[in-house]
């Protein structure tokens, strides 16, 4: 959250060298992962595919840093809640795929590790936040699609579009 405040010019209520590590090792997450998932979602809106390259850099480039921001600040907890994050998400959209592999890719499944770990960072509910406003702006979609004729209940929407834009809607949000 210090990063987000200190992107948006608020005050930070630390100036310790250990939080300024901490907030600038939040902040390269955040951007890591919201320039990676630029670059996703033209990627399967183009082709319908979320090539694994892409989904292991955007993981690996937030769980990182966010590491690195848990040591220099002592945030284990917070730590603690993005690896389970990412693990819950990660493990409900496998069971989505397992339960209707026609309906759900395994480029969705991997991009939620990655989403899910930025979520739980903040917290369980910024996490359950994200993972619904990601559904809601893909059903809205798709049902716009539907009302107007462009698409029909078998067309493929990809998911990875709207997986990003719920997680970014809430982290700004938040």
């Amino acid at each position: 959250m210090l990063a987000l405040r200190a992107v948006a010019g608020g005050p930070l209520p630390d100036r310790s060298a250990a939080a300024v590590v901490a907030w600038s090792a939040e902040l390269l997450a955040l951007c890591w992962l919201a320039a990676v998932c630029v670059l996703l979602a033209f990627v399967d809106a183009a082709v319908h595919r979320l090539p694994d390259r892409f989904t292991l850099a955007a993981y690996l480039g937030t769980a990182v840093p966010l590491t690195a921001a848990a040591a220099a600040g002592g945030r284990w907890d917070d730590l603690a809640g993005a690896g389970l994050g990412g693990l819950a998400l990660a493990v409900f959209y496998l069971v989505l795929f397992l339960v209707n592999p026609a309906g759900m890719g395994l480029g969705d499944v991997k991009l939620a590790a990655s989403l899910g770990t930025a979520l739980g960072w903040f917290g369980w509910d910024v996490l359950v936040a994200g993972a619904f406003l990601g559904f809601l702006a893909g059903g809205l979609y798709g049902g716009a699609l539907l009302l107007a004729r462009r698409a029909n209940r078998r067309s493929e929407i990809p998911f990875g579009p709207f997986m990003i834009i719920g997680t970014f809607a809430v982290l700004l949000a938040a």
